[in-house]
């Protein structure tokens, strides 16, 4: 079968007789996954804030306690527009500590000099900017966001989330069983043919990685009696999701905070989803190679 090609007109929302941030904003409030930040449903859309205006939207995340702080403006960003997007966050985060915040910043002209300043942001405030892009096809309008700039998770000097209290191979073989080592070196066996200069690394409460010697933490493992923990620096995205639970892997949760799916497998399941994990294994170790 031919495909065939539509061609498409781009638009200029900010200059538009009819489209403008109202529309735009209740787009995304009927249909906050248009964002591509995940399962997001919408809490509470021009939210009033004391003595600093209205949010244009809340969005949480379906099966977390994240929310995100949006903002919308068309035409080219400015600074009364990171300032009022911080300020909204900030107001949202201590009124909600119980929840993980993270403001965003819509926009359909993100120019490089103001992603250059919110960048100086990035990693002690969770922020995302996404530019906003319109076409007309036909008679129809299609949005395309386009993450321009990603929340930076900080760790520890090594990478690492916990303190690295040493261990050995001795201590995990009388902490978990024979199985659950075994699945953890035949996943290692597979990371090895990608990378011949990585090395597991023995830690009290986990096991990671090392590259030529320095800590790396796209994958660790937590092998235990019964089952396998292996938890994986993946981004959480709607056909990530999709992938995964078609497939019936055990799924734990998503760890917001550190960006890792976190995966539990026994030694039935393991032959059976062997090949898909060492995909996972793939995408995690090139993202951190990136």
């Amino acid at each position: 079968m031919a495909v065939s090609y539509i061609k498409h007109e781009t638009l200029s929302l900010k200059f538009h007789p009819e489209l403008n941030e109202k529309w735009v904003q209740e787009l995304v409030a009927n249909d906050p996954k248009i964002l591509g930040l995940g399962d997001l449903v919408l809490r509470d859309k021009e939210r009033v804030q004391p003595r600093a205006g209205r949010l244009d939207l809340l969005l949480q995340d379906s099966e977390t306690n994240r929310r995100y702080e949006v903002e919308i403006q068309l035409g080219a960003t400015d600074e009364s527009h990171i300032i009022r997007t911080l300020e909204y966050w900030d107001i949202e985060r201590k009124r909600y500590p119980q929840y993980e915040h993270t403001a965003v910043i819509i926009a359909d002209d993100i120019t490089s000099r103001f992603l250059n300043v919110i960048g100086l942001f990035n990693g002690f405030i969770p922020l995302i900017a996404l530019q906003l892009n319109a076409f007309k096809i036909g008679d129809s309008i299609s949005l395309l966001f386009t993450k321009v700039l990603d929340e930076l998770r900080l760790g520890l000097v090594d990478e690492d989330e916990e303190v690295q209290i040493p261990a050995d191979r001795a201590y995990w073989e009388k902490r978990a069983a024979k199985t659950t080592m075994a699945m953890t070196d035949e996943l290692f066996a597979s990371l090895k043919t990608l990378d011949s200069q990585l090395d597991l690394k023995y830690n009290k409460f986990y096991i990671g990685l090392a590259r030529n010697g320095e800590p790396t933490t796209f994958v660790i493992f937590r092998p235990k009696r019964e089952w396998l923990r292996v938890e994986l620096r993946l981004e959480k995205t709607a056909e990530m999701d999709a992938k995964l639970e078609e497939a019936g892997l055990d799924v734990m949760d998503y760890d917001t905070k550190w960006g890792k799916y976190r995966i539990r497998i026994t030694r039935d399941e393991f032959k059976k989803h062997e090949e898909l994990l060492r995909q996972l294994l793939r995408q995690a170790y090139d993202n951190a190679m990136a």
